[in-house]
């Protein structure tokens, strides 16, 4: 399948070699976040390729196919800040970054990918400049009512002109939890490149890939996710720019994330030995081999004989199951493992975006939590399982009643 919404990799994105293995295929899958209208439910859903590649030249893990950011971004109805466990993870992200560098007032903050603000809030609060890019109009607008500048646009290397001429240099560059989002990653570091100031300061946050080994976070494959990052292709990335990376912190989010530190390679900042050590571990897990692919592979079709095996068996009891979170891993996991309607009521989500809708593939119903008040289920299964330990104390009473929480990885468990 190639058309105007989807195309074949055929070289890296990283080091443009055409040396790519294929290591893990999910099949055809729908969107992950292409939440269906009770109407659209008579129609015809769009399913696409779902592979992984090995490059063998730099080791970067990545999918097969790219499909439109346009048809992936422009109608995306993921608010990061409906989670109070991510506004506080970056409220101490902008504290951190402003105590380190020691970031005067009005420095100028950029952040790719910005969604509803989150990031920027905070940053605006301790008296920064702020501008956020968001290409989401129905997220961008959530932002601009915060009081949060955002051009709603992809990032580009005119656009980081066009914020150049009117602002100036920028001194923090951020992009959380979307590098691994970007096709065009040349594009986008031109740009930052441009935009930078002699000792700006590049940040990028993203799910790490040896988290997503050794937990087994195979639900973080999906269709906006086309990179799946360790730090040693983001060297090679990098210095292909004249760009260093000079410090890395290991994070929680996402189930295990990177924080990474890069400068122009004449700016004035120590490599710390945390890249080396990084990389070290790396080569250790052998994450340039294609067998520590399939291995891992092996591991997800047991995970998904384990929870399908579990929840049949509840269902044989009569049991009633919903899901909590419907996040897009969830959605991965729920098409994967061919997990529908017959297993779960509803969803719970607590995002008003995504209730009242249906979710892609399986067309189970995503409703509020107040639900929960009128139908109370035997069992929740914890689709958002990055947030599994909020959810449980949330919601302590249906515990203390009774019911019971399933998470789904890396083993399926029960937690009564």
């Amino acid at each position: 399948m190639e058309n105007n919404v989807i195309k074949k990799v055929t070289h890296c994105r990283v080091c443009k070699s055409i040396q790519l293995s294929k290591v893990l295929s999910f099949g055809p899958t729908p969107l992950a976040n292409a939440f269906l209208t009770k109407k659209e439910l008579d129609f015809p859903e769009a399913f696409y390729p779902l592979n992984l590649y090995l490059c063998n030249l730099c080791g970067l893990l990545q999918l097969s196919h790219v499909v439109s950011p346009h048809v992936l971004f422009k109608n995306y109805v993921y608010a990061s800040s409906t989670s109070p466990v991510f506004v506080n993870h970056f409220k101490e992200f902008a504290r951190g970054i402003s105590s380190r560098f020691n970031l005067k007032k009005n420095s100028l903050i950029v952040d790719i990918g910005s969604n509803d603000g989150i990031l920027l809030k905070p940053f605006k609060e301790i008296g920064m400049k702020v501008i956020g890019i968001e290409p989401a109009s129905s997220i961008a607008k959530i932002a601009r009512r915060k009081g949060i500048e955002t051009v709603e646009e992809f990032f580009s290397e005119n656009l980081a002109n066009k914020i150049l001429d009117s602002k100036g240099t920028a001194k923090i560059i951020t992009a959380t939890n979307v590098f691994a989002h970007i096709n065009d990653l040349d594009e986008i570091i031109k740009g930052a490149d441009k935009l930078m100031g002699k000792n700006g300061i590049f940040i990028i946050e993203v799910p790490y890939l040896i988290d997503f080994l050794e937990k087994r976070y195979f639900d973080l494959v999906y269709h906006e996710h086309l990179s799946y990052w360790a730090v040693s292709p983001l060297v090679k990335l990098f210095n292909r720019f004249n760009m260093t990376i000079f410090d890395i912190q290991k994070v929680n989010s996402h189930g295990g994330s990177i924080r990474v530190f890069v400068k122009k390679n004449k700016g004035n900042f120590k490599i710390e030995k945390s890249v080396s050590e990084f990389v070290k571990s790396e080569r250790k897990m052998r994450l340039n081999k294609v067998s520590t692919y399939i291995d891992f592979g092996k591991l997800v079709l047991q995970n998904k004989m384990e929870l399908v095996t579990l929840l049949t068996e509840v269902k044989l009891f009569n049991k009633k199951v919903i899901g909590y979170g419907a996040p897009a891993k969830g959605n991965t996991l729920l098409n994967y493992f061919k997990i529908g309607s017959e297993i779960l009521d509803y969803i719970i989500d607590d995002s008003p975006l995504k209730q009242g809708l249906y979710t892609p593939g399986t067309h189970i119903p995503v409703v509020p939590p107040k639900i929960l008040d009128k139908h109370k289920p035997d069992y929740i299964l914890i689709l958002a399982w990055n947030f599994a330990q909020s959810i449980i104390v949330k919601y302590q009473s249906f515990r203390e009643n009774g019911g019971r929480f399933i998470i789904p990885v890396p083993i399926p468990k029960i937690v009564s």
